[in-house]
């Protein structure tokens, strides 16, 4: 990277990068969809994003870490909350995301759609 990884503004932006599951990069080596940062002026520092598949693992992975045990050992209240955080990221947009959920939670795709079918009755109901 052209930028020292210890400039400010690249220390700045690498906790969001870092939760996003983003790769940071040279501007230089920017590519297609990869986005340049700038400060001052100078191109600091360039994003390149995850696919979404890979954002979902990343998503899944936090969130064990978060939970600081398998999600799969979660009580049922717990998985529901970790569905809800998922929905609202944009998991389930994703090709086969309540598939990988479930197995991530240990339950079955049913549960899954249940929790989800769950939660918009809640929203419908406030």
């Amino acid at each position: 990277m052209t930028e020292p990884a210890d400039h400010p503004f690249v220390q700045a932006v690498k906790p969001l990068v870092d939760a996003m599951g983003a790769e940071m990069i040279a501007p230089e080596q920017a590519q297609g969809d990869d986005v340049v940062l700038s400060w001052e002026g100078r191109d600091r520092v360039a994003v390149r994003l995850p696919h979404l598949s890979d954002s979902l693992d990343h998503l899944l992975a936090e969130l064990q870490r978060r939970h600081g045990m398998p999600l799969s050992d979660l009580d049922r209240r717990t998985k529901q909350s970790v569905v809800r955080v998922l929905e609202a990221r944009g998991a389930f947009s994703v090709r086969h995301g309540v598939e990988t959920v479930a197995g991530a939670l240990g339950v079955s795709r049913f549960t899954i759609y249940n929790y989800l079918n769950r939660n918009n009755a809640a929203k419908g109901a406030d």
